[in-house]
């Protein structure tokens, strides 16, 4: 999982872990595999999430210190800022999606084990 998600193709991914190309082909066709490496890919996305919250507070700094500086050219640092904020707002809703998504996959296996 590691090498897919830090690797820049599968062909570098298998030779970073000394397996075949095919091999990982035949892997990630695997259900268990695919599942495996959503999660992985959602764990990794949701350290940027996280930076995106952290960086949040700058952002909301650089508003108010152009708002107070009359000096400063506001536009620039305004739109990367707002840009900043957008993003962490739809970060939030990602979260909660996947938090939806999460328990209704929860709730379909365990339908699936009353059976």
């Amino acid at each position: 999982m590691a090498a897919l998600l830090t690797q820049r193709n599968v062909e570098e991914a298998a030779r970073s872990i000394g397996i075949s190309v095919a091999t990982l082909m035949r892997w990630q066709k695997q259900p268990d595999f695919q599942k495996a490496y959503r999660e992985a890919r959602r764990a990794a996305f949701g350290q940027s999430i996280a930076k995106l919250h952290q960086m949040s507070a700058a952002a909301v700094s650089t508003l108010g210190k152009v708002m107070v500086d009359p000096g400063t050219p506001p536009s620039t640092k305004v739109r990367a800022a707002e840009a900043i904020i957008d993003h962490g707002a739809k970060a939030i809703e990602i979260e909660d999606i996947e938090a939806r998504v999460s328990e209704l996959e929860r709730a379909a296996e365990a339908s699936k084990q009353h059976r």
